[in-house]
């Protein structure tokens, strides 16, 4: 059964790690790679990548990504968002601490971004505007 808006738009705002696919081009499948995200209802979701990631590249020439989240308990339910990127700007140390305490402990937030600095290089805040949904509750197992 499809899930109202609010449904769907309260469970893509759990913190669940995403499957973002973006069109990888000529005779490829697209490029689907797991993600964290962030969303409020009625808002626009974001996303942190390298700047020079493959995904940035190809989000950068398509124009829009899509992002599908899951999970099986208490009842098997996905929902799946796809849009246009309305902003790209640098990511930020506040980004990558806000993204990092919707996912980890609070014990291990300064830990994992002080080696996300470290390691990952620079990042890309990349803002994407909810456009079309798919959603279903499929009940339990």
């Amino acid at each position: 059964m499809a899930l109202t808006r609010e449904e769907r738009e309260t469970f893509l705002a759990e913190p669940h790690i995403a499957a973002l696919a973006v069109d990888a081009g000529a005779g490829r499948a697209p490029l689907t790679v797991p993600i964290w995200y962030q969303y409020e209802p009625g808002g626009t979701v974001w996303v942190l990548t390298g700047r020079d990631s493959r995904k940035n590249e190809l989000i950068s020439r398509a124009g829009r990504f899509s992002l599908m989240v899951d999970r099986l308990e208490p009842t098997i339910r996905y929902v799946s968002v796809e849009g246009p990127v309305v902003e790209t700007v640098t990511g930020t140390e506040r980004h990558l601490r806000e993204m990092s305490a919707r996912y980890l402990p609070a014990e291990k937030v300064e830990g994992y971004v002080a080696f996300a600095s470290a390691e990952h290089g620079e990042q890309v805040l990349l803002r994407m505007r909810p456009e079309h949904w798919v959603s279903s509750d499929l009940g339990s197992v």
